[in-house]
C-alpha cells in the first residue's frame, strides 16, 4: 500500500477526485477528505452527515458501504485551521486527537498521520496550511498497482503542486504550519482563491 495525496483549491475538484478514486476501485475506507468550511459551504454536500461527528469513532465509521465517502462528511475544528468538514481515516486520526483534548492535537494528528503514512513532512505542512487557506485535502491509501491511476486522477482534477505552493508561501515569510495561528477569515479565503485563479494559465 502507498499513500497518494492531493491538495485542491476548489472543493468541487476534490469532491470529483474522491468520486473518481472510488470508481477506479479504491475503497472508500482507504480515502480521506478534509475541507476548510469557513463559509459552511460544503456541509450541504452530504445528506446524512451526522451532527457532532467530531469524534474519532464518528468520523472513522463513515467511509464504508456503497454510498461512498462523501455521504459521511462530518464537522470538526482543527486548531489553526478552523472549521472543516471531513471523513475517512485521516480525519478520524485528527478527530481522535481533538477528542483527547490535547492542545493542538488535531493539527498535530493531521500532520503526524500524513508523515506516518509516508508523506514528506514539508509537504504535510504545506497541505495543512493549504486547508487553513481554504483548500481541500484528499488522501488515499492504494495498492501499488493502482498508484499510477490514482496519481493521474488527482492530476486530472487539478491538484496543487506542493513544491510550487511552498515556494509561494515562503515568499510571504511562511515556514511551516502553525496550529496557534488564527484561522483564515472568509474574506482571506476568498482573496487566496482569487490569487490562485489569477495565476492559472
Amino acid at each position: 500500500m502507498r499513500t497518494v495525496t492531493g491538495l485542491f483549491d476548489d472543493y468541487a475538484d476534490a469532491r470529483n477526485a474522491v468520486t473518481d478514486l472510488e470508481a477506479a476501485g479504491v475503497p472508500s475506507d482507504d480515502i480521506s477528505i478534509v475541507a476548510n468550511n469557513i463559509a459552511d459551504r460544503d456541509a450541504t454536500d452530504s445528506s446524512d452527515a451526522a451532527e457532532g461527528a467530531g469524534t474519532g469513532a464518528g468520523l472513522g465509521a463513515v467511509g464504508g458501504g456503497v454510498v461512498g465517502l462523501l455521504t459521511g462528511l462530518g464537522l470538526m475544528a482543527i486548531p489553526g485551521v478552523g472549521p472543516v468538514v471531513a471523513a475517512g481515516w485521516l480525519a478520524s486520526t485528527a478527530a481522535g486527537a481533538a477528542a483527547g483534548a490535547v492542545a493542538g492535537g488535531a493539527a498535530g494528528g493531521l500532520i503526524d498521520a500524513l508523515t506516518d503514512s509516508g508523506i514528506d513532512e514539508e509537504d504535510a505542512h504545506v497541505y495543512a496550511e493549504g486547508v487553513r487557506r481554504g483548500g481541500t485535502l484528499v488522501t488515499a491509501r492504494v495498492d501499488d498497482s493502482l498508484v499510477p491511476n490514482a496519481e493521474a486522477i488527482l492530476e486530472q482534477r487539478d491538484r496543487v503542486d506542493p513544491i510550487a505552493r511552498r515556494t509561494l508561501y515562503a515568499e510571504e515569510g511562511w515556514t511551516r504550519f502553525d496550529d496557534n495561528a488564527d484561522p483564515y477569515t472568509l474574506d482571506q479565503v476568498r482573496r487566496e482563491r482569487e490569487r490562485y485563479r489569477a495565476m492559472m494559465p
